[in-house]
């Protein structure tokens, strides 16, 4: 049994929440998302509540049942608050500035590097952190991990991007013996 599939998800004002067999939208003050649900669960929206229930009691239903409920919840918050991610970036001689639609890095690589920004995301930069804020939780951590991984902290000086609010551990060098 799910507990997170057990709770019902309520649905704030000004949120509107439609189900088609197995297609669920949300539409909210800042934007529209969908969803296909899996064919072993069953959505039902109740006043201003959703439940989502497991079709059956095979292992994939109970598997899928409190994943679809916590979706759904991500959708309704992304709509009404959105999703905000922030990475710091540490190095000498480390920059980055927003170009348009796309972010200009220089990571200490013999050539600048180029991070076009997808659509439904917006960047900022504030002194040496990066924000990124969207409707969609996946999309706005999907792209603030792959810009991560262009160069990520590495243990002995900390250079590079590290989530704020990241803790790295950090390695003593070499010693030389005298």
């Amino acid at each position: 049994m799910s507990r997170i599939g057990k709770k019902p998800v309520s649905i704030p004002q000004g949120v509107e929440v439609t189900v088609q067999v197995n297609q669920v939208a949300v539409k909210g003050p800042k934007g529209t998302l969908s969803l296909t649900a899996h064919n072993d669960v069953k959505v039902i929206v109740v006043e201003n509540e959703v439940k989502v229930e497991p079709k059956g009691t095979n292992g994939k239903a109970a598997a899928i049942w409190g994943t679809t409920a916590k979706l759904i919840a991500n959708m309704i918050e992304g709509v009404t608050t959105g999703f905000e991610k922030k990475l710091e970036l540490n190095g000498v001689g480390f920059r980055m500035a927003i170009a348009g639609k796309n972010i200009n890095l220089a990571l200490g690589f013999s050539h600048p590097v180029v991070v076009p920004i997808p659509d439904g995301i917006e960047a900022k930069i504030e002194n040496n952190i990066l924000s990124f804020s969207g409707i969609d939780k996946q999309q706005v951590g999907q792209f603030a991990a792959e810009v991560r991984q262009l160069k990520p902290v590495e243990p002995y000086k900390g250079k590079g991007f590290r989530y704020v609010g990241e803790f790295v551990i950090r390695k003593e060098g070499k010693k030389t013996s005298a």
